[in-house]
């Protein structure tokens, strides 16, 4: 029997990046720049919405200024009360990414899941925090600590998964055990050494676990740093590894699919991966092997 669910993503271009202007002011920009596109997602019929990592402004981790520590706020707070409206109003899940402060010096790149009443259901901390070039996290977030949350929301069981979590196949794993109908990976990732891995890894996931993956880039070039070429490419992907829809390479836009979750137990009956699993065998993988 059909179960068809509307998900949506938005890539964005961000709109202000003046190293001169307070935070506050870019991430104001940032949010104001996203309204029309929530406004669209709601009017299309979108069920289920994911914004792009640090949504709110630039990726600013090449910057390894302490500066940004100022774009930071509690996980829920005041960005994840504007949502609120929003998902009440067009009975819409939303997955927000978001900067957390802890407490002073504890910081976490977190992803909060609104329900389609509004209710803030949890979060995610990215688990994978790259330290390397350009991506200079370790600086500004420390390793996730809640494990792999499936939140259980009005149209499907919802897991996220947070840009270079997407390279480790474990963590896509447990969000499938763990329940998870759709997973959703949202990024900042430049064209260069790993693009191809953009189109490979995600369809690999989905099929591996038998899931929906949602897939959402932000786009265009972010001055003053200009690590790389931030190449969009949004895409929903099914448990077949089809895409279902996919964004440009160079546009702010809403990419929308529709989706039938009574795929997930179609394919989950033909490859039964979950059940030839040997757990039993896995031990060295949390092991503290080189």
């Amino acid at each position: 029997m059909a179960r068809k669910v509307i998900g949506g993503l938005i890539q964005m271009i961000n709109p202000l990046n003046d190293e001169s202007l307070p935070v506050s002011k870019i991430q104001q920009a940032a949010f104001d720049a996203h309204i029309p596109f929530i406004e669209e997602a709601g009017k299309r019929g979108v069920q289920i919405l994911c914004l792009q990592e640090l949504f709110n402004g630039p990726y600013f981790c090449p910057s390894q200024s302490a500066r940004w520590y100022d774009a930071a706020e509690p996980v829920p707070g005041p960005t994840t009360e504007k949502f609120i409206p929003f998902a009440k109003k067009y009975q819409m899940v939303i997955v927000v990414p978001v900067y957390e402060r802890e407490f002073a010096g504890v910081y976490y790149n977190t992803a909060a899941v609104i329900d389609a009443d509004g209710r803030y259901l949890g979060k995610y901390r990215k688990n994978h925090i790259p330290h390397t070039a350009g991506f200079w996290e370790k600086f500004f977030f420390k390793p996730g600590n809640l494990g792999y949350p499936v939140f259980d929301t009005r149209y499907a069981k919802v897991g996220v998964y947070i840009c270079y979590d997407r390279h480790f196949p474990e963590g896509a794993r447990l969000l499938g055990l763990g329940g998870a109908e759709i997973v959703f990976n949202p990024s900042a990732t430049v064209a260069g050494l790993s693009q191809y891995l953009w189109k490979l890894e995600q369809p690999a996931h989905a099929v591996a676990n038998g899931y929906f993956m949602g897939c959402v880039n932000r786009v265009g070039i972010e001055p003053p740093w200009e690590i790389g070429r931030y190449y969009g490419s949004s895409y929903f992907v099914d448990p077949r590894g089809n895409t279902l829809a996919q964004g440009s390479e160079d546009k702010s836009e809403l990419v929308v699919a529709e989706m039938d979750f009574a795929m997930i137990e179609e394919v989950r009956r033909v490859w039964q991966f979950f059940r030839d699993r040997r757990p039993e065998t896995y031990g060295p993988l949390t092991s503290l092997l080189p």
